[in-house]
């Protein structure tokens, strides 16, 4: 289980798997972060297409395609504002959310950002925690996945979340 889970440090706009998924906004119409830079190297399209959808509740996930994405899809999650009550619960359906969308998408391979843990507040240690147990939870529920890639950008939140890998997988 342990190999198919790892921790990059890489940009999630340029992973070539089968989904990637976007930390949204309730609106799915982009903003900033990881939700803008998705938005930004998926094209115009994508926001055309998210329009349709409706935004999205905290804790839930949609599909779109991934335009010009290298990725097949992109899943949209609305992750939990630290504070405002229920915070694990809603992260861990983020990411379980996310997991079951791409298995019933046929994805093999699926990248996530550390969601949550920019401009929501959520403390990171916390969220590596939520992440990786939920991640580990699917896993043994669930095969169809063969990869799962933690992405991050810097070098604290790629710390924290192999220190969190290694000590739950």
């Amino acid at each position: 289980m342990n190999d198919c889970v790892k921790v990059i440090k890489a940009d999630i706009t340029t992973l070539p798997v089968d989904a990637i998924v976007n930390a949204a906004n309730n609106s799915l119409l982009g903003g900033g972060g990881v939700d803008g830079a998705i938005h930004h190297a998926a094209g115009p399209k994508l926001k055309e297409y998210c329009r349709k959808l409706g935004g999205c509740k905290t804790g839930e996930a949609k599909i779109t395609p991934g335009f010009l994405l290298p990725a097949k899809f992109v899943i949209h999650t609305v992750g939990p504002i630290w504070g405002e009550g229920n915070e694990e619960q809603k992260l861990e359906d983020c990411y379980r959310n996310s997991l079951l969308l791409a298995a019933d998408n046929g994805c093999k391979t699926i990248a996530f950002p550390a969601i949550s843990t920019g401009a929501y507040g959520y403390p990171a240690d916390k969220a590596a925690g939520v992440a990786i147990r939920t991640i580990r939870i699917f896993l043994l529920q669930n095969s169809s996945i063969d990869q799962i890639i933690l992405a991050c950008m810097g070098n604290h939140s790629y710390e924290i979340l192999h220190n969190a890998l290694q000590s739950i997988m």
